[in-house]
């Protein structure tokens, strides 16, 4: 690795799509209780709320969703211990313990996009039945089943849930609609993968494929949907029910910590490696996290090469909205999830006293950590999912890395850390595409 990656400004790495360290010089280890965020400030409270909505809609969830029956409807991951894949990964990764949250895994949606993605669709759907009398605000879990009956689903069939995206969401979005009965329309971008289209078409969805990028993709359905009155747009740059939903992670991930004995505290820190798009799902965890595990959490976003949008946002700060086209980069990577040429301005907002750092990975790095990940734990991953696992090795390997971890005063406490590797997608993969995946993991390998 390149030890100079990782300046504070990594410019000239990032111009020439090399692997890059970026490291927030805003981040505060001391927050207020509610953050700012457009125009509003939201705190553990909203975190609370949304994970307490998803509970209400569990039996209806274990209903519509056979996979969701052992679970009785809750839609978490697993946390993983990776010690055979700690020492695959090199020498760097050996301070302290490697845990993988097994996102890729997620029953329903198969992707991190399942938490935010369908909390926004139940959100919605619990506004407008009880807008109609179908349920009140003292209506509990089980009052929630009479939302798959008749008079729900007449209701929810005059109306259009619309997305843009470039897979991951489409699917969270387009399956949990139209489970719940709304029209579902999910306007998928470019690097959007042929299965997936062809998973949400077998659910009922409308599927419109555009020939631009991810960010043409969610303009055209908002423009769409601002015409219908009966359509709800779900805005991946906008959206704070999709941030809030995501959040929620970080309550279960806290308990599953304290069941795994893993202490999160100034001598046993936490770092998180989280993938990145246009920003959502990776901030709203990091709010999330920083809200229940304070300063001890220290999160850093992991993008491809040719798609640093966050942390182009994150150097260029308020008032500036930069494209990673600005850059000369092409938006194109393997990782279709994080193919985003523009950042979400909220999200990026909030993270500015929240976030570490980001990170850059090259398409080629991610098959080879993919076929890492298959052969020390047998899990199977996308492309997208693979981001992540090179963040230890770039803060531990690298000059700038090491002196941030020095200046916060981290270094002795390494031997005591834990390192948390947050995956995407990979439950849905067919067969012959994960084949193809594999097949040029190895090939790179050799």
């Amino acid at each position: 690795m390149n030890q100079d990656a990782g300046n504070s400004t990594p410019p000239a790495q990032i111009g020439r799509a090399e692997p890059c360290l970026w490291l927030n010089p805003q981040w505060q280890a001391r927050l207020p209780k509610a953050v700012p965020l457009a125009g509003t400030r939201i705190g553990l409270a909203d975190t609370q709320a949304a994970a307490e909505r998803m509970a209400r809609f569990a039996p209806l969830l274990a209903r519509l969703f056979p996979e969701l029956a052992q679970t009785g409807g809750v839609i978490e991951s697993a946390l993983l211990a990776a010690p055979a894949l700690q020492s695959a990964l090199g020498p760097a990764p050996a301070h302290g313990r490697l845990c993988i949250k097994a996102d890729h895994r997620l029953p329903v949606a198969g992707s991190i996009k399942a938490r935010g993605g369908i909390h926004e669709v139940l959100e919605f759907a619990e506004g407008l039945a009880r807008r109609h009398g179908l349920i009140t605000p003292q209506s509990g879990p089980g009052d929630y089943l009479a939302l798959a009956d008749g008079a729900a689903r007449a209701l929810f069939a005059r109306h259009t849930v619309a997305v843009g995206s470039t897979g991951n969401l489409g699917l969270s979005i387009g399956v949990a609609a139209s489970a719940l009965g709304f029209r579902a329309v999910v306007h998928m971008s470019l690097e959007a993968k042929e299965w997936k289209k062809q998973r949400l078409r077998q659910r009922g969805v409308q599927v419109v494929e555009h020939a631009g990028d991810y960010e043409a993709a969610v303009a055209a359905g908002r423009a769409q949907a601002a015409a219908d009155p009966y359509s709800h747009f779900v805005d991946d740059e906008r959206s704070l029910s999709l941030l809030l939903g995501y959040s929620a992670a970080a309550l279960h991930l806290r308990q599953q910590l304290q069941d795994a004995g893993i202490v999160v505290d100034a001598e046993h820190p936490l770092f998180v490696y989280l993938p990145c798009g246009v920003g959502g799902a990776p901030a709203g965890i990091t709010f999330g996290l920083r809200q229940v595990l304070g300063a001890h959490v220290h999160c850093f976003f992991a993008e491809p090469v040719q798609s640093p949008c966050f942390m182009l946002q994150m150097m260029a700060g308020q008032g500036a909205h930069p494209s990673v086209y600005d850059w000369g980069l092409t938006n194109r990577t393997e990782a279709d999830g994080l193919a985003v040429p523009r950042a979400s301005l909220p999200a990026a907002e909030l993270m500015a006293p929240l976030l570490s750092g980001c990170f850059t990975v090259t398409d080629d790095a991610l098959f080879r950590r993919l076929v890492q990940v298959l052969d020390a734990t047998g899990e199977r991953i996308e492309p997208s999912a693979a981001a992540g696992f090179g963040g230890p090795a770039m803060l531990l390997g690298t000059d700038a890395g090491r002196a941030w971890l020095a200046a916060r005063g981290l270094l002795a406490q390494l031997p005591q850390a834990t390192h948390l590797v947050w995956t995407t997608g990979g439950l849905f993969v067919p067969e012959e595409e994960y084949r193809r995946f594999v097949y040029r993991g190895r090939a790179l390998a050799t």
